[in-house]
């Protein structure tokens, strides 16, 4: 968007030359066809006494031609009349701003000319009627009165020159002004009624002033009749500036006006009802809410170009814009539109060159209806709407396209006749839902030969190789960017990018690629950004190819396997600014050969020896140093003083020595320094205060010593980690000074004395951690004013004593609170369940920090140990969800608080080893989040409560050490806790795991009761089926048996005779068996 905006600036700038022209046409001089006429010589020593009042200027600057020995007619910058040889033209604007597209920023700084002041000497240049100064710098001086004197002044641009105060009003006397440029200045203009008496003014500028106090700003405006071009933007304008019932009669004749970056809300809007000659009207990135107002604009049937981006309009798109005709620039991106695209709409505007819809709430399959016959559309922006189906066909009439744009939509389908579009230049389809494509990603590179921008990323191709295809449908290909990130494309990396000539800007990154670098990769000598990080790459160590790509600017290989030495070849690179291997198994020493590096990241390889003695002199422009977990030995070389570093990470390596103490004088302009995981001595230099960086990194070292009292505010300080040393003395009373600061860290060392008043300062604090040292005294009254957004409160293992202040309980965000192993006397403060940061469960999606004013704050990858479940782990990546409470190890007495059970988003609770008594609350069922309850060590009494039972999460349990009683409940979660030293030195506790309570049956708990009875009950059922199972088989076996003998006589006869016969005959063998031995005993008697 922003080169169409440039465009239509350049279309006022037109504006403002045609005026300018009008001058020059009977003013100006230096024209080839003239003779340039001497200029006058008190005019000319007028200049050189204007150009001596510059401090400094850059030697390309137009002052440079500027000598006493030639003629000043001919000075760059300079015009004079063609026959007086008066000075009538002096422009000194800042190259940067003679024509769009401007320089970026630092440029514009390196082209700017200092002064302190406008120097009088230019009254001396009586016929001047054009001058311009703007992009230069007068160290907020005002405008000199004296410009009101030079009443032949016809264009007068003091644009962004760095001036300020007031603006006089003896500039109403320039009644010949047609021009006049005042703006993104610090001026104080509450008075601007001096602006009505210029009736000549033409072309008005004053964005970016504040205008907000300016309370007849457009009463005033409204007395200027030739009013052509007005720009406001950015001045602070509200609705209350302007006037209930206004109509601005006399600004009919206006064509531009530029209202936008300002807070109008949009009811008020219907005062500019009148302007019927307006042909371009900018209101973007204001408060205009709800459906577009259709009163205004339908009044305006001479707009060319509207802008009402980044507002918040609702609805749908009206029909009614189908009545700007003669519209060749709409822009109604980032607002809340929803619905379709409508039908019809956009046909009528047969002029439209530029559409922008983008990120709005649009829905729908794009209607062919919609963007049909719009042969004249040269850019169309659609992206981040919620947009769906195919490409549609009316795409295929767009024959003037060159801009395309449909990223992050759910777009299914990219028709086959898409290559048609042979006007393209640039195409955005990244991160869409395609599930066919018609038209292959080859097929685009292949056919359309002009296109110069491809966004293709984030579409999951999934496909098996884009090394396969061939380029074969161009002569030459005008690619400059491609981007096929995070498409999950496996396979090698195609050798047919070689064919790219004209590549600047590669990005494949986030893919599955592997195998080498191919060679053809050499052949892209344009390339200036190469980003292939987050594959599977490999290929031994980088190609010599490499070192061919001598434009590369940066270069991004990272996370990749990669192995060997840092190649040499790298040093041919004379153009790169940024290099980032880390991720890798690269070895060897750290590079020197790449001199003007702004960015070094080698992080997470194996890179050994020591860091160059001269580094700080070998790179002066690094800015960034990351070399953290590798092998790196030896001391920090105090050559890094004399590098200016945004961030130097050297952290997890052997480092050793003490860190250098670069002095007052040092270059240092850090935001992030970590140090830390090495073996760094002696004490923390005190130029470390006067640093400031936002981050600073030191923990795990053996640094001692006291920490150095000289701490600064500069309103960027976020995090403070000193611990894991062996730092003594007391906290530093100047810390209270860094209001800003959100994380501190001085955990772990040998810190002593009472916690200072000053701490109440930082008000922004997320985590306070002061454990392990030997703070003394007790602990502070803080309260929701003193810390509203504290997360994490650590003093664990000091020497407080005293009670735990009950306004602790207002720390409302709180979700670690660790004050154990500490000599805290007194009871738990029933208070203690209103810490509503313990009361929810935490998720990812719902977790959000903000600061004391209420903006929002990244959490940071922070380190916390906590003991949980009876071991301390150091917690990072789940440290924002983490919820505990520890206030074990002191000399606690009283009951448990009933109120602690409303903390159902606790995970960890451990109050063991202190003197408590009492029942253990009944309510602590509630606790559902609960993971490690350790209760041990205490004078606990009473049962334990059957809801514990309902702690379906509780995974660690110690309830040991105690006078417990009664039967252990036995149901969910307590039955997979078996371990019996959990109830252990408990009397008069039993059940299981310990040993049956006496009368098991009848002291059986009301859950085991339930389970005998239902045991019985299936009991009975069984029975009762057993016995009807063999009374069916009875009956059926008897009656089967007798009722055939009833009802067949010769079966019946049949069968009674067989049973005589057994009888017979078991009769006869029971007598021959008796008989036998009677006669044996009568043989022998």
């Amino acid at each position: 968007m922003g080169r169409y905006v440039s465009g239509a600036a350049a279309c006022v700038v037109l504006l403002f030359l045609a005026e300018i022209a009008q001058v020059c046409f009977f003013l100006c001089a230096n024209s080839s066809s003239v003779v340039v006429p001497p200029c006058i010589g008190r005019e000319r020593q007028a200049l050189l006494e204007f150009k001596a009042s510059f401090q400094s200027y850059p030697s390309f600057s137009r002052l440079s031609s500027w000598k006493e020995t030639t003629n000043c007619c001919e000075w760059e910058g300079i015009g004079c009349d063609n026959i007086t040889g008066h000075v009538v033209k002096l422009d000194l604007r800042n190259p940067c701003f003679l024509s769009p597209p401007y320089c970026y920023f630092e440029l514009q700084e390196e082209h700017r000319v200092y002064a302190p002041n406008v120097n009088p000497s230019l009254l001396q240049l009586e016929y001047l009627a054009y001058l311009d100064l703007s992009g230069n710098h007068f160290n907020s001086s005002p405008i000199p009165s004296f410009i009101g004197s030079m009443q032949r002044l016809r264009y007068l641009s003091l644009r962004y020159s760095s001036f300020g105060g007031r603006i006089p009003n003896s500039l109403r006397n320039l009644k010949n002004l047609h021009l006049l440029d005042l703006s993104e200045n610090h001026f104080d203009a509450s008075n601007i009624t001096w602006l009505s008496q210029l009736h000549s003014l033409k072309h008005l500028d004053l964005s970016y002033i504040d205008l907000g106090n300016t309370r007849d700003l457009f009463q005033v405006l409204n007395m200027l009749p030739s009013l052509l071009n007005l720009s406001l933007s950015g001045c602070g304008l509200e609705d209350s500036l302007i006037p209930l019932g206004a109509n601005f009669q006399n600004l009919t004749s206006l064509v531009h006006l530029y209202l936008s970056d300002n807070e109008l809300h949009g009811p008020l809007l219907d005062a500019f009802r009148n302007l019927s000659s307006i042909e371009y009207l900018y209101l973007s990135y204001n408060g205009i809410h709800g459906p577009i107002p259709d009163g205004v604009f339908q009044s305006m049937p001479s707009l060319e170009y509207l802008g009402l981006a980044g507002n918040e309009l609702s609805g749908p798109i009206p029909s009614w814009f189908r009545n700007f005709e003669k519209l060749t620039f709409l822009d109604l991106s980032y607002n809340g539109l929803h619905g379709p695209i409508p039908d019809g709409v956009f046909q009528s505007m047969p002029s439209l060159e530029y559409l922008d819809l983008a990120d709005n709430e649009l829905s729908g399959p794009i209607p062919d209806g919609a963007l049909q016959n719009m042969s004249s559309l040269v850019s169309l922006h659609l992206s981040r709407n919620r947009l769906s189906g195919p490409i549609p066909e009316a795409f295929r009439t767009m024959t003037s396209i060159k801009s395309l744009y449909l990223n992050d939509n759910n777009i299914t389908s990219i028709p086959s006749w898409f290559v048609e579009l042979k006007t393209l230049l640039y195409l955005g389809l990244s991160s869409n839902e395609f599930t066919t494509t018609k038209c292959s990603l080859s097929s685009i590179l292949s056919n359309m030969c002009h296109l110069k921008g491809l966004y293709f990323s984030g579409n999951k191709f999934r496909e098996e190789s884009i090394a396969k295809y061939q380029l074969s449908g161009c002569n030459k290909y005008d690619l400059e960017v491609l981007h096929l990130s995070n498409n999950e494309i496996s396979g090698r990396l195609p050798t047919w990018l070689g064919q790219l000539v004209n590549l600047e800007y590669l990005d494949l990154s986030s893919n599955f690629f592997s195998g080498p670098i191919p060679l053809s990769l050499g052949k892209l000598s344009k390339l200036r950004y190469l980003d292939m990080s987050k594959n599977k790459l490999d290929g031994g160590v980088l190609p010599d190819n490499i070192g061919q790509l001598v434009n590369l600017t940066n270069l991004d290989i990272s996370s990749n396997n990669f192995v060997g030495v840092i190649p040499q070849t790298l040093g041919k690179l004379v153009n790169l600014q940024g290099l980032d291997l880390s991720n890798n198994s690269f070895h060897g020493l750290v590079p020197q050969s790449l001199n003007q590096l702004v960015y070094l990241n080698l992080a997470n390889n194996q890179i050994s020896g020591s860091l160059p003695k001269n580094i700080g002199y070998t790179m002066p422009s690094l800015w960034n140093l990351l070399l953290g977990n590798n092998h790196l030995n030896g001391s920090i070389p105090i050559s890094l003083c004399e590098t200016v570093f945004y961030n130097l990470d050297l952290s997890k390596n052997n480092l050793s020595g003490e860190i250098p103490n670069c002095g007052k004088n040092h270059r240092q302009a850090w935001e992030e320094i970590n140090l830390s995981s090495n073996k760094l001595s002696g004490v923390i230099p005190t130029s470390l205060c006067q640093t400031n960086p936002a981050r600073l990194v030191l923990s795990k070292n053996n640094l001692s010593g006291e920490i150095p009292n000289c701490w600064k505010n500069d309103e960027q300080w976020v995090e403070i980690d000193l611990s894991s040393n062996k730092l003594s003395g007391g906290f530093p009373s100047s810390f209270g000074n860094l209001s800003p600061l959100e994380w501190l860290h001085l955990d772990n060392n040998m810190l002593k004395g009472e916690l200072p008043v000053s701490l109440r300062n930082l008000k922004n604090l997320l985590i306070l951690d002061l454990g392990e040292n030997q703070f003394s005294g007790s602990i502070p009254p803080w309260t929701t004013n003193t810390f509203p957004s504290l997360q994490i409160l650590r003093l664990r293992q000091n020497m407080l004593s005293g009670s735990i202040p009950s306004q602790l309980c207002q720390l409302t965000s709180l979700q670690i609170l660790d004050l154990s192993r500490n000599k805290l006397e007194g009871s738990i403060p029933r208070c203690i369940g209103n810490l509503q940061g313990m009361t929810s469960k935490k998720s990812l999606d719902d977790f959000s920090v903000v600061d004391s004013a209420g903006a929002p704050v990244e959490w940071s990858p922070e380190a916390v140990k906590e003991v949980i479940k009876g071991a301390e782990r150091e917690y990072i990546k789940i440290l924002k969800l983490l919820v505990n409470m520890d206030l074990s190890e002191n000399n606690l007495v009283g009951s448990i608080p009933n109120g602690i059970t409303r903390l159902t988003g606790l995970h960890g609770l451990n109050l063991s080893n202190n003197h408590l008594k009492g029942e253990i609350p009944e309510m602590i069922g509630e606790m559902k989040s609960i993971e490690s309850l350790d209760l041990s060590n205490n004078h606990l009494s009473g049962t334990i409560p059957n809801s514990m039972s309902a702690l379906t999460s509780l995974s660690h349990l110690n309830l040991s050490h105690n006078n417990l009683s009664g039967p252990i409940p036995k149901g969910n979660q307590l039955l997979t806790l078996d371990d019996p030293s959990i109830y252990a030195e408990n009397p008069y506790l039993c059940g299981s795991p310990l040993p049956k309570c006496p009368g098991d049956i009848s002291h059986q708990a009301p859950n085991s009761k339930n389970d005998e009875d239902e045991d019985d009950k299936k009991d009975k059922v069984e029975k009762l089926w057993f016995y009807f199972v063999i009374a069916v088989g009875f009956a059926t076996g008897f009656w089967g048996v007798i009722g055939t003998l009833l009802f067949k006589k010769n079966w019946r006869h049949a069968y009674f005779r067989w049973v005589e016969d057994v009888a017979d005959k078991i009769y006869v063998a029971v007598v021959i068996k008796v008989a036998k031995p009677m006669m044996r005993n009568h043989t022998h008697g």
